[in-house]
């Protein structure tokens, strides 16, 4: 009977076992839970690790699916959890600390790598800092050498005059009544003899005088050398510049140091027309050797008048290349009288015979690189043959210096940095590119100026007014040498309107920037197009003269410049719109190549020039080119220099109001100094045609001129230190009350719309509120409350975040400067703006006239009110930390 209850049993227990799926085995062995259940224990397990009986008990009632499982399986299963979590912990708790370890080595390292290269950075930073440091040695070293040649040479001057100055003495003793008149100057330059000057050796001993006369005016005292006005020698400056005084002819000398080899710049020197750009052409006739590997070489030299009331000038010289014991290289020059074996009669008839008197360049080299450089030009510009008005240029040492002597000094230097890789210019051209541009326009102007007739200019029948010189090349074509398939040659030619005519009291260096920044008073934009149409394939006519509207806009995109800023290498767009139905969508824009030069009012004695050309948007290297342009050349007086003669005159520019103390008169200084400054200026524009519109186009070309002459009359008049400009208003001078007043305005109008103040408690006094406002760190600017605002003030760091001058200001409308988003703005807090007086606008983004995005955080604007009337002047704008993107 218990064997029956025994086996019932066990068969009972096998169905359970079998009908939970093997849940649990016999003696309590593992059990085989299914995922949902495992689930169900893991979410008890999170909120209770450790059950109770109870709770274990109570769990399988709520949970169905745990029904067939005993309370003792439960806990074994929290058990084995608990202690699979504990191992799991540990094994996250190793690899935890295994990783530390390994972060910790390699943070140490990361620690010796940047160690190491901030080491290295150090080091190279050291090393450069070193060559930096004996490059500048060196060249302070040569700098001390040359200085020291000048000082010997300046005591064997004051020697030389203590002598003289005793001789005079005792001849006044020994004769009262008598005068010598052999003193009368310092150097008389003998004039050699010729009877040797058909053959070699009477060459050869030409050559060697005129090597000893040129050293004695390179080293020695054989010329009285005064210093240039406006040229302080230094260690970064260009070079020492010193101008003849009482001597035959005019003469300039420049010394300095250059980073190229003696050949090198011999090399540079000896090819004038690629620096000297009144020189037409060079041609070396006879070269043969001489000692010390040197050569002679017989030159003819045609250089172009820079005026059309002017003939032009011709050499013919010797040019003596050799080499002194002391290793130094010398290239001298003088000129030889008659025509020799070189140009016939027949090609020179149109110049006059100028004189080179020994001139050329000694250039020593210096320990560790480099050379020492002496350039003299001594030349007789034969100033009888022009007109009375024009002799001060060919009198003038100074016009010698800016135009020859000192721009031969700089074009080697600019070689010189281009070669090192200091220059770095823009649309990623070559600089040999840029500059083949320069010279390409420079020679173009002065071909126009001048005409000559063995390049085809032949001058037209006058209308019987003689102010504008009408001249036609039919020969001519807008061709290049290194792609002649970019050539556009026309049926008729180029025609060329030019005139001369003399300024008083206008500083040529405002009127050029004047003229350059504000195109739309002088130009007329149709013919601009006429012009430029002529570049493109298929033109028209009179392409120019379709209805079109200049939108007053131009845009000036710089390519280079020069070492010390003196020439502007620039693209000029203009923004135009045609007004035909059928071009309506058609874009007008016209693009200019330009060049200007001579911006600088403190240089003494320097030509102004403003030259342009038509240029396709492509801007290819090999473009045709013909320009146009100004050119203004100051004419120096004869008396001596003073400080006063010498200062810069009075310009728009507010920087020369704060410069001033409040003591002075600027006014009248002003007027003193300009008061006998005359000018000369040439105007010459050149037009395609063809043959059967030659009259129309001559009639549109004079017509042209003669409205550009009356503008520029107007301008200068409005310029002239005399008078005020009726389209720019009173100047910003401390001799009148506009620019402090206005400050006042704007610093009482910022406290009593916001509150608070402008400038500082401790600057509101006098005229230091004008000074503290153009030196605040924020652009400051102001336009007047038009329908169209324009600007008219902006602080310094207004111009400079515009990219602008105080005299191009006022051509910047209001909404140019702004975004899409910054307009929006400005338009919704407008009527806040008008009505509460003041407003802030959110951080944004502005343009500058040169096309740069600039950003600001915030931007302040508020009314400027006048205290007399309690109106509205005008609307001020402070952009708050702004920087260029």
């Amino acid at each position: 009977m218990a064997m029956v209850i025994q086996q019932q049993q066990q068969q009972q227990r096998e169905s359970s076992s079998g009908s939970i799926n093997k849940h649990q085995l016999d003696n309590g062995k593992y059990v085989r839970y299914t995922a949902e259940q495992v689930e169900a224990l893991e979410r008890v397990y999170s909120e209770c690790p450790k059950p109770s009986s109870l709770r274990r008990q109570q769990l399988i009632r709520e949970c169905p699916i745990l029904s067939n499982i005993e309370p003792k399986q439960i806990k074994v299963w929290f058990q084995r959890s608990k202690k699979c979590y504990r191992l799991a912990e540990d094994f996250v708790d190793e690899e935890l600390c295994m990783w530390e370890e390994r972060l910790d080595f390699l943070n140490w390292d990361l620690n010796r790598i940047l160690a190491v290269v901030l080491i290295r950075m150090c080091r190279e930073k050291q090393r450069k800092e070193a060559s930096r440091l004996q490059t500048v040695n060196r060249k302070l070293t040569a700098m001390n050498k040359l200085l020291m040649e000048e000082n010997d040479r300046l005591q064997k001057q004051v020697s030389q005059l203590v002598c003289e100055n005793g001789y005079m003495k005792q001849q006044l003793r020994t004769a009262p009544a008598t005068t010598d008149a052999s003193c009368d100057s310092v150097v008389t330059t003998p004039q050699h003899s010729l009877r040797d000057a058909n053959n070699p050796a009477g060459l050869l001993s030409i050559a060697e005088e005129t090597l000893a006369e040129f050293l004695s005016k390179a080293t020695g005292t054989a010329v009285d050398w005064v210093q240039m006005p406006g040229m302080k020698p230094g260690p970064d400056s260009v070079g020492i510049f010193a101008i003849s005084q009482s001597c035959s002819g005019v003469a300039a000398r420049a010394c300095g140091l250059v980073s190229l080899e003696p050949t090198k710049i011999a090399e540079i020197l000896k090819d004038r027309p690629s620096w000297f750009r009144d020189c037409r052409s060079l041609e070396v006739f006879t070269m043969f050797p001489a000692g010390n590997a040197g050569t002679i070489e017989l030159l003819y030299t045609q250089a172009y008048a820079p005026t059309t009331l002017a003939p032009a000038r011709d050499f013919w010289t010797l040019r003596y290349t050799t080499t002194l014991d002391n290793g130094s290289l010398v290239v001298c020059e003088r000129s030889l009288s008659g025509s020799g074996a070189g140009p016939n009669p027949a090609s020179a008839a149109q110049f006059v015979r100028a004189e080179m008197l020994p001139s050329g360049c000694l250039i020593r080299p210096c320990d560790g690189g480099g050379s020492i450089i002496h350039i003299v030009d001594h030349l007789n510009l034969e100033a009888w043959s022009v007109p009375e008005v024009l002799r001060p240029l060919y009198e003038s040492s100074k016009v010698v210096a800016q135009r020859m002597t000192i721009a031969a000094l700089r074009y080697v230097r600019q070689i010189a940095q281009e070669t090192s890789g200091e220059v770095v210019y823009g649309l990623g051209r070559q600089p040999a590119v840029l500059r083949t541009f320069s010279q390409r326009l420079s020679r173009g102007f002065n071909d126009a100026v001048n005409g000559f007739n063995d390049d085809g200019w032949s001058l037209m029948t006058c209308d019987g007014a003689e102010d504008v010189i009408i001249a036609v090349n039919s020969t001519k074509s807008l061709s290049t040498t290194s792609n002649p398939t970019n050539s556009l040659a026309f049926l008729g030619g180029i025609l060329c309107a030019k005139a001369s005519m003399l300024l008083q009291n206008v500083p040529p260096a405002l009127l050029v920037r004047f003229l350059r920044e504000h195109r739309s008073e002088w130009a007329d934009f149709n013919v601009d197009a006429y012009s430029a149409a002529s570049l493109k394939a298929g033109s028209y006519a009179y392409p120019g003269m379709r209805p079109t509207r200049f939108t007053g806009s131009q845009i000036i995109m710089p390519l280079g410049h020069t070492i010390e800023h003196e020439e502007l290498l620039e693209v000029i767009r203009l923004e135009g719109h045609s007004l035909a139905q059928e071009d309506a969508f058609v874009s007008r824009d016209i693009h200019l190549l330009q060049i200007c030069s001579g911006v600088d009012e403190n240089a003494v004695g320097a030509c102004s020039e403003l030259v342009f050309a038509p240029i396709d948007e492509m801007f290819p290297d090999d473009g045709p080119l013909l320009p146009s342009g100004f050119r203004i050349i100051p004419l120096d007086s004869k008396t001596p220099d003073t400080p006063d003669t010498l200062t810069a005159h009075r310009t728009l520019d507010l920087t020369s109001s704060l410069e001033v103390g409040p003591a002075t008169n600027p006014a009248a200084g002003d007027s003193s100094s300009c008061h006998h400054t005359r000018s000369v200026l040439t105007i010459a524009f050149q037009f395609p045609f063809e043959s059967n519109l030659q009259d129309n186009v001559a009639t549109m070309a004079r017509q042209y001129v003669r409205s550009v002459i009356s503008s520029v009359q107007r301008v200068a008049m409005a310029i002239c230190p005399s008078g005020l400009s009726p389209t720019l208003g009173p100047k910003l001078s401390p001799g009148s009350p506009e620019a402090l007043t206005l400050a006042h305005w704007i610093c009482q109008s910022y406290s009593y719309h916001l509150g608070a103040e402008l400038l500082r408690s401790d600057s509101v006094g006098g005229d230091s509120v004008l000074k503290n406002l153009w030196q605040h760190s924020d652009a400051i600017l102001c336009c007047s409350l038009k329908s169209m605002p324009v600007f008219i003030f902006a602080n310094q760091a207004g111009l400079d975040m515009l990219e602008t001058t105080l005299v191009a200001l006022q051509d910047i409308t209001l909404d140019k400067i702004f975004d899409e988003s910054g307009r929006k703005a400005l338009c919704a807090d407008f009527a806040k703006l008008m009505q509460q007086g003041f407003t802030y606008l959110p951080a944004g983004i502005c343009m500058s006239t040169m096309g740069r995005h600039v950003s600001y955080e915030q931007a302040v604007a508020w009314k400027v009110l006048a205290p007399e009337d309690n109106t509205v002047h005008c609307l001020a704008f402070s952009f708050i930390n702004w920087s260029f993107v």
